[in-house]
């Protein structure tokens, strides 16, 4: 799937304050490694670079578009590197301290077993924290879903929005680490976000979870497809004089591995 980098940092406010809330209960002090597992462009990579000033700082992506950004972002930081990879292709080394990966798992088909086997292979208190959206029941979602499954376009891109099974309960991501030998913690947050300006909930969705459609349509399609779609959202989420609330609803848990 291409991503576009300046459309998905976009709302910027809103969507890194999940990975600020997530990372602050990390309560590692002195890691050697920590890896960023789908990090994007890297803007919030840069961050734990910061706050861990002495770790090797890794950010992983698979979208070279994302990681041309992250190039960028990368050379004012001597610890932070970034690497291309798929995430289900990556293990922790021995040095791993710490693994962050926000909004990104909702991506990898059969994570919650990935995550298993990640936790298994952790060292003795090394942490684990992850975020994933909550929302694939929010009108957002379903409406997407359900004008892609219409007869008018169900032949192009009916079959490409993953949905079930998307992501875990919190519950679920608790018992994963508990079942590890973690000390881990579970919750989720929704996020009351006033958007401004025209189609607010439009444009957030052209950065993340409207990408599987816009990459099998045509321009022309994508056009029409959005028509209707945007239609259905202004509905959905009415604009007030304050702007446009959408809720936002998401998922995290953090565990660290018992000494």
């Amino acid at each position: 799937m291409k991503w576009d980098p300046s459309k998905y940092v976009e709302f910027g406010d809103h969507r890194n304050r999940p990975f600020h809330d997530l990372v602050a209960r990390v309560q590692a002090e002195a890691p050697r490694k920590v890896v960023d597992l789908g990090c994007g462009p890297g803007n919030l990579t840069a961050t734990l670079a910061e706050r861990w000033p002495d770790a090797s700082i890794v950010g992983l992506d698979s979208s070279p578009e994302m990681l041309a950004k992250a190039a960028i972002v990368a050379g004012g930081s001597p610890n932070l590197s970034f690497v291309h990879g798929d995430i289900a292709d990556w293990m922790p080394d021995d040095d791993t301290d710490v693994v962050i990966t926000n909004a990104a798992l909702q991506w990898v088909p059969g994570h919650q077993d990935m995550l298993a086997t990640w936790l298994r292979a952790l060292k003795p208190g090394a942490w684990f924290a992850l975020q994933v959206p909550g929302n694939f029941t929010s009108p957002s979602h379903t409406l997407m879903r359900s004008l892609a499954g219409s007869p008018q376009w169900a032949e192009r891109a009916g079959d490409v929005l993953r949905h079930d099974g998307a992501v875990a309960a919190p519950s679920d991501y608790l018992g994963f680490m508990l079942d590890a030998g973690c000390q881990a913690d579970a919750w989720e947050t929704t996020y009351q976000q006033v958007l401004q300006g025209k189609d607010p909930v439009l444009e957030w969705v052209r950065g993340t979870g409207l990408r599987p459609i816009l990459d099998v349509l045509s321009p022309e399609d994508a056009a029409a497809f959005e028509t209707e779609y945007s239609a259905l959202l202004r509905e959905a989420y009415p604009p007030t004089h304050h702007g446009t609330v959408y809720p936002f609803r998401r998922i995290f848990a953090v565990g660290r591995k018992n000494p």
